[in-house]
């Protein structure tokens, strides 16, 4: 697999953690970027996809009236609260 080496400057608590953390799970300091870079990597494409589908429903009109929510939201104190809408 081809690789290519990047270098951020990052504050130096953050780094020291980084270091624990390699010693704690004998991993070398690169392997505990890598694999926090890849979680991270993906954790913004899923939201990325998810805002997507989200702004298609809007655009399809599948959406919830707000007064809706709110009268929902507020029974949820009450003794049987209102159904969620939908």
């Amino acid at each position: 697999m081809d690789t290519k080496v990047i270098t951020a400057h990052v504050p130096l608590l953050l780094a020291q953690k980084v270091d624990q953390l390699a010693a704690r799970l004998e991993r070398p300091r690169g392997w505990i970027v890598k694999q926090a870079l890849a979680a991270w990597v993906d954790q913004e494409e899923e939201r990325r996809q998810l805002t997507l589908e989200a702004l298609a429903d809007v655009d399809a009109g599948r959406v919830i009236d707000h007064q809706a929510v709110q009268a929902w939201a507020d029974s949820l104190d009450n003794e049987k609260p209102l159904p969620s809408p939908r």
